[in-house]
């Protein structure tokens, strides 16, 4: 029976893969967990930045920051583009990069160049196919963020920025709804709108002190811009992973589900493939007594 031993060999070979999958789906939903609370954890500390800057900036109105400079038309555009390093996670990285080739489409359609940053694997390899000038990248993130690893890249473009090289940053991640649903966003990030540093009444009143300025209001304005950008782009990364994360986990359940489905069609497959071989034998065995 050697098409019963090849069937064989396939259910092993699927039982083996699934196996797999259902580890990769256990480890996906303990690292899921942990991404949600770290990216919940690291919402105040943006809100609070934002809402120091926007009271400062209110108490100078006569001092502009260069990150909230308006005006003209963005010829030159960043991109800051945050993916993940590794696949298996279904069409996250798929619906970003689509959305990402979409708004660089727009840009050079308009006449203008962009110039782009990449963090995480992913999305580095991407921009390396579609020959977009890539002027830094940092990738092998890990599943923990850390800022300091962040810094660097951003800071190529915050600079370019404040130069005048760049008209425009836009960010690109996937922000985490929920377990079941990711969402690819590509926003703008600079010139800061005002609508980035609107202020409820009740903050308003929570934050409306008077500050004592060293070494004077437009550096401490300038550096809490800063870390405030930072911040946002941190923010993305933690939310990326968790989209990573919750992605990965339905992608691997559902690869160990269609893994049961081929198992059970392949056994179904082999048992009606063994009966016929004992039929036909039998057959052959009635035959040959009936001849004799």
């Amino acid at each position: 029976m050697a098409v019963g031993k090849e069937i064989r060999s396939k259910i092993k070979s699927v039982e083996n893969t699934k196996k797999i999958t259902k580890a990769m789906e256990m480890v996906a939903a303990s690292k899921m967990r942990k991404a949600q609370e770290r990216m919940r954890h690291a919402r105040p500390y943006a809100d609070k930045i934002r809402n120091i800057t926007a009271n400062l900036s209110q108490a100078n109105p006569e001092y502009k920051s260069p990150y909230m400079r308006t005006g003209g038309t963005a010829k030159t555009v960043g991109f800051i583009v945050v993916t993940t390093d590794k696949g298996l996670c279904g069409g996250l990285n798929t619906n970003l990069l689509r959305a990402l080739t979409n708004k660089l489409r727009e840009v050079q359609q308009a006449g203008g160049n962009v110039q782009t940053v990449a963090i995480g694997n992913k999305g580095f390899g991407f921009l390396n196919r579609i020959n977009a000038p890539v002027v830094s990248h940092v990738v092998q993130l890990g599943d923990t963020p850390q800022l300091e690893k962040l810094i660097g890249p951003v800071k190529v473009m915050l600079d370019a920025f404040v130069a005048g090289k760049l008209d425009a940053v836009y960010l690109c991640y996937t922000k985490f709804i929920n377990t079941m649903k990711q969402e690819p966003l590509v926003e703008p990030l600079l010139p800061l709108g005002a609508e980035r540093l609107a202020q409820t009444e009740a903050e308003r009143a929570k934050y409306g002190w008077d500050y004592i300025y060293e070494p004077d209001a437009p550096t401490v304005i300038d550096e809490l811009l800063t870390r405030y950008i930072e911040a946002l782009v941190f923010q993305a990364v933690a939310e990326n992973m968790a989209s990573e994360q919750s992605a990965r986990m339905v992608a691997m359940k559902a690869a160990t589900d269609n893994a049961g489905n081929l198992i059970n069609e392949l056994k179904l497959i082999y048992n009606k493939t063994r009966q016929a071989a004992i039929t036909k034998e039998l057959s052959e065995i009635v035959s040959g007594a009936a001849a004799v």
